[in-house]
């Protein structure tokens, strides 16, 4: 199996505790303080995207379980939500309510409509994009937004890269999959944006946890 489908596979099979993660309970409990770090962590980065205010057409890419689609579509968007994972976007639907237009497809295949949308944002994803289709999937962030559209973006954030940019993961049942996952570093997150034709203001959250960018398309 190739990387990127062994990916998207287990994605799929993490659908239903993704969120354990998020929110730090079961084996991803964390002890007082350090929950607390993350929690304020996670409302600094909500903080930010409130003031982004992401508006219009909105485009989200693998948007899984909704955590972030339920605030996009309350700050006053019309959000087109889309994730390769069915089970993901099950979970999505009722964390949300309705709504918003899902499209369930692959990401490295997907081709966006042709009308431009205003706002592209993507939680916990730029991390899982091989380097090879980093070209590939910067031009259809591109392509999807209208001449100076805007782009949010949160991802995990890390001093260290890992060796070569791939991760296993462990399920609940102890199923094992390997992902590709690259910790960002901002001022090499914002040079790629520039070389791709996107002006990212990149920051990392008070207590480290959360990498988050918000920017526009200059090409």
């Amino acid at each position: 199996m190739e990387l990127v489908d062994e990916q998207k596979a287990y994605y799929d099979a993490r659908a239903g505790e993704y969120d354990e993660w998020w929110f730090r309970t079961g084996r991803y409990a964390l002890d007082p303080e350090a929950r607390r770090r993350w929690m304020a962590d996670v409302a600094e980065t909500e903080a930010a995207l409130r003031e982004f205010g992401p508006a219009g057409e909105v485009l989200e890419l693998a948007c899984g379980t909704g955590l972030w689609t339920h605030h996009l579509a309350r700050l006053g968007g019309r959000v087109t939500a889309v994730d390769a994972s069915a089970a993901m976007i099950a979970r999505n639907r009722a964390r949300v309510g309705g709504g918003v237009t899902y499209v369930e497809a692959d990401l490295f295949a997907w081709t966006p409509p042709a009308h431009r949308f205003d706002v592209c944002f993507f939680g916990y994803w730029l991390s899982h994009v091989p380097d090879d289709r980093l070209a590939a999937f910067w031009a259809m962030v591109a392509t999807a937004l209208r001449p100076g559209g805007r782009v949010f973006l949160v991802d995990s954030q890390h001093p260290e890269p890992l060796p070569g940019h791939v991760q296993e993961r462990v399920l609940n049942d102890g199923r094992r999959f390997t992902v590709v996952k690259r910790f960002w570093q901002p001022a090499e997150l914002a040079a790629y944006g520039a070389g791709a034709g996107f002006a990212l203001d990149v920051r990392v959250t008070t207590h480290g946890g959360i990498l988050y960018a918000a920017g526009r398309r200059t090409g």
